[in-house]
Order: C-alpha cells, then sequence, then structure tokens
C-alpha cells in the first residue's frame, strides 16, 4: 500500500491532521507506538468510569472555531474545574480568589487582599521578581506562597523555587473576587464517553496501525508515503545529535475504591513538600458519575528518563537553544512536517493543539 500522508502519533494533533487529510480525499496512515490511540488524551473505562490514563484533561478554549470544530465528534458536559488545595488538612480554593484569602487571612474585600499582598511584598525587599519565588510572594503575598505554592511548584519541577523561572507562576490565575472557576475561558467541558471515543471519531478515515514504533521501522514506513507528519519527540527523530531534551515526567498510582466518592472533587493539591505526591484526581467527578464505586489516581511528578512518558518541555534557556537546533534540522527535511508538543518542543494546551494543526493543515492544501 502507499500514501499521500504518514501520520507519527495518534494523539490530538495526528488525529486532527488525519481527520483533515482524509477529508480531501487522501490516503492517510496513522503509525501509534503505544497500544492504544488518544496520546496522552487517552481514557480507559474502568467500571462504568472514564479514567484519564495520563493525567485530567480538561477542555477549555475561547475559540468558537475550534469549540464548534471539537463539537462535531463529541458532545460535551459543562464541567468546570474547582480544584482544592489540601496544605496538611487545611483545605483551600483554587485558583487563588477571594475564597482563597477570606480562609487565610479573613478578609472579605478584593482590597483589603490586595493590602495585605503589598504588604508582604515590602516586607520581602521584592523590586522586580528574578525567580518563581519572588514572582509567586509579588502576586499572593508570602502566607499563600509558602502553603500553597511553595510545596507543590519543588514536587512538580524537582528545583528550589528560587531556581525556577518567574514566567512559571505568572500562568496561574489570581483573581480578586469569588470566582473559583480555574480557566477564565467561553466554553469548558469534558467529551461524554470520553476522549478516546473522541479521537477515535476523527481518526475514523484513516488507517491507523498500532503497537508501530516509527523510529525502529523508519526506512520501511518511509517508503510507503510521500509526506511524513511527525508527532512524536523531535530529538529523537535526530537520534539526539544535538544532546537530548529535557523534560519533567509523572506516573500514576490508580486504584479502584469500593466507594461511592473519595474525595468530593475532581482535583485536590496537596502542596506541603512532605506528601510525595502532588495530587489525586477522582475521575468520576468529570463526568458527575454516580457509579457505586470510584477510581483514584495519585500523581507523581518525576524527572525524565528515556523509558518514561514525555509530559513537560523544561523551556529554560539551555534546553531552547538545543531545541533551536533541532528546529534549524526540521526545516531542511523537506518530506516531514514536525508538529505538536514533543514535535516542537512546546507547551500546548488541548485547543492550541488544534488550532496548530488545523494551521499547518491550511498551509499544506492548497
Amino acid at each position: 500500500m502507499h500514501y499521500d500522508y504518514l501520520i507519527v502519533g495518534a494523539g490530538l494533533y495526528g488525529a486532527v491532521c488525519a481527520h483533515e487529510l482524509t477529508k480531501t480525499g487522501k490516503k492517510v496512515l496513522v503509525v501509534e507506538k503505544r497500544p492504544h490511540i488518544g496520546g496522552n488524551c487517552y481514557t480507559e473505562n474502568v467500571e462504568g468510569i472514564n479514567v484519564h490514563t495520563y493525567g485530567p484533561h480538561i477542555f477549555h478554549t475561547n475559540s468558537d472555531i475550534v469549540w464548534n470544530y471539537v463539537n462535531q465528534f463529541a458532545s460535551f458536559n459543562d464541567f468546570v474545574n474547582r480544584p482544592k488545595a489540601n496544605f496538611k488538612g487545611e483545605i483551600y480554593s483554587l485558583p487563588f480568589n477571594m475564597y482563597t484569602f477570606e480562609k487565610m487571612w479573613g478578609v472579605k474585600t478584593g482590597e483589603e487582599a490586595k493590602a495585605i499582598i503589598e504588604t508582604q511584598k515590602n516586607q520581602a525587599g521584592i523590586k522586580e521578581p528574578s525567580n518563581l519565588e519572588e514572582q509567586a510572594i509579588s502576586l499572593v503575598g508570602k502566607d499563600i506562597y509558602e502553603k500553597l505554592v511553595k510545596g507543590y511548584t519543588e514536587k512538580q519541577w524537582g528545583r528550589d523555587c528560587k531556581e525556577l523561572p518567574p514566567s512559571i507562576i505568572k500562568r496561574l490565575p489570581v483573581r480578586f473576587e469569588y470566582n473559583d472557576n480555574y480557566f477564565d475561558a467561553k466554553y469548558q467541558g469534558i467529551p461524554i464517553g470520553g476522549y478516546t471515543a473522541l479521537i477515535k471519531k476523527m481518526l475514523g478515515g484513516a488507517e491507523v496501525l498500532l503497537n508501530t514504533d516509527y523510529l525502529s521501522e523508519r526506512d520501511a514506513l518511509d517508503k510507503m508515503a510521500d509526506k511524513i507528519i511527525y508527532t512524536g519527540s523531535i530529538d529523537s527523530f535526530f537520534d539526539y545529535s544535538e544532546g537530548r531534551l529535557e523534560y519533567r515526567t509523572v506516573r500514576f498510582e490508580t486504584e479502584i475504591l469500593d466507594v461511592k466518592d473519595y474525595q468530593g472533587n475532581a482535583v485536590i493539591n496537596y502542596t506541603d513538600r512532605e506528601t510525595p505526591y502532588t495530587r489525586i484526581i477522582e475521575h468520576k467527578h468529570f463526568e458527575f458519575g454516580q457509579q457505586e464505586k470510584t477510581v483514584v489516581s495519585k500523581e507523581y511528578s518525576m524527572n525524565y528518563s528515556i523509558d518514561s512518558e514525555p509530559y513537560y518541555p523544561i523551556n529554560d534557556s539551555k534546553n531552547n537553544q538545543c531545541y533551536m537546533k533541532y528546529k534549524d534540522l526540521a526545516e531542511k527535511q523537506g518530506k516531514v512536517i514536525f508538529g505538536g508538543r514533543l514535535g516542537e518542543y512546546k507547551y500546548y494546551n488541548m485547543d492550541d493543539v488544534i488550532e496548530s494543526a488545523l494551521n499547518m493543515i491550511k498551509t499544506i492544501i492548497k
């Protein structure tokens, strides 16, 4: 068989590309090294609960185009992400909002909260934040930093907060109102029936080969297609010739519990340094499940190794310089297009992945 396009990776980026190409009559082969489609969005049905195997994925976007696009393949519920933080048994609201400030300081207005934050920032002597710790204190004060930021962040990144760039904490919302919706997005929800069903529909017009490692079978697979869309790690494509890009990864301890409800919320972060895991996910709450049992996952942040899944790019100057070398090599590959989180060494939200894939397809389909 010969194909117009070979797509490496059956995650969200690859699935969007496959759908758009097959719509135009292109013959597409998708190869995936894992035994399932969906990439890190994969959901598995356990006890009637759609378990987010690789961690929680909550769809959110401000784009009408992206929202209408995904609704072709699934109906979405109205789940709103309202995570909680557990600091040694004390429960706080996330993201940082007036519920958080009221619990921490007893304040009732945004002006009172801002005054405390400003005082704690001045006491710390911070003018221009040079690291994550200084940035966090500038945003939410020392009390909240020490209880809700420091321990969690150091577990997540495996580094002291003083060694991390301030940009990381800038992504977190801070609201001086009683609004605990984590995402400030026009649309938000979970696909009813799970992400695997959604992505299966996207891939419907393509041929899919699972348990197929492209890099191990590259010579044979390359001959089968005119063009290749590669969504794997860019450094592995080039056999790490410019060095290995660094990531953080996670592992999960997942168990079925013979109770109807374990923690009363989809996600609870454990922000003290002593608790070894960063959060507990109770999957049934993403779809308002009423099953008699529940499935929970404890998430542990870890250093990345070659036999683990790369999750979060460490976009410091050293790694970004290394990536730029690979990007230069990639631009010389006439037959291969690189895309997605691993192909571009870039943290992407799901809506950004879809938008990026759609924009790339526009450039190749005239």
